[in-house]
């Protein structure tokens, strides 16, 4: 689904003191795109997802999904976070249907679906103590895709894990947006990572979160990391996000 972000200002208030931490955020992602989001510290990330998920609707502005108006939390807009936040007491095929009957045999279908989505079999019954990190995230990310959101936005859901991890889980998310053709947004501290997964990259500036730019990634799937294309475009945005952190620290005010 398309989505359009026009954010005007969003900000905190704290014993009578404003502070913005968002402001002028104009983004059009289109149906089935991949957005990912990069920027310095204290630059408003998360915040921005959670006004697209309906999660905070405290600012000035406004977010449509396919011309609907996000006034809250809803199953359009699926949300995974970078802890997995699994229910300890259920097993992996009871986290992913949640509150969801498991013997209807429709979800049951669905929920078998995923976890070959996700390359889960063979773990269906076991619970989140007897997981890997990255297979909790799995879990985590097909209960989101059960309930077939017109969005799925993801906030650093690979940011605790090593680096083997976080590259096969990139290769599964990737194989989801294909099969799917869910409209994506994730943010991310990882360079690498924002060019490897998106085909639009934003960067924010901090104090308050402003565009900085927004950056088609035009690269032919699957991409190769130690390709010269692939990490001349990575230079392009290693220059460009620099640029934000001159600007946050020219003032002071990232120290």
């Amino acid at each position: 689904m398309a989505v359009t972000i026009s954010i005007n200002e969003k900000a905190f208030e704290n014993e009578g003191r404003k502070t913005a931490v968002l402001n002028d955020i104009r983004l059009s992602i289109a149906p089935g795109g991949f957005l990912t989001v990069i920027g310095p510290s204290g630059c408003g990330k998360s915040t921005l997802l959670k006004i697209i998920a309906g999660l905070d609707t405290d600012y000035s502005g406004s977010v449509t999904i396919n011309g609907r108006n996000v006034t809250g939390p809803g199953i359009q807009q699926g949300f995974i976070f970078q802890e997995h936040r699994l229910f300890p007491w259920l097993t992996v095929k009871q986290n992913i249907a949640a509150d969801l009957n498991i013997k209807d045999p429709s979800t049951r279908k669905k929920v078998e679906d995923l976890i070959e989505i996700v390359r889960l079999q063979g773990a269906e019954n076991a619970y989140p103590r007897e997981l890997s990190g990255g297979m909790s995230q799995r879990v985590a990310i097909a209960r989101a895709l059960l309930r077939e959101p017109d969005v799925l936005l993801l906030d650093e859901p690979f940011g605790a894990l090593d680096a083997f991890t976080r590259k096969h889980l990139q290769d599964v998310l990737l194989d989801i947006w294909r099969e799917k053709k869910t409209t994506m947004v994730l943010v991310t501290h990882d360079i690498d990572e924002s060019v490897y997964l998106g085909d639009q990259l934003a960067i924010l500036q901090a104090k308050p979160g402003r565009l900085h730019n927004v950056m088609p990634i035009q690269l032919p799937r699957p991409r190769n990391r130690a390709a010269a294309d692939f990490q001349a475009i990575r230079q392009t945005v290693l220059s460009e996000f620099e640029k934000t952190e001159d600007l946050q620290f020219a003032d002071g005010s990232g120290i």
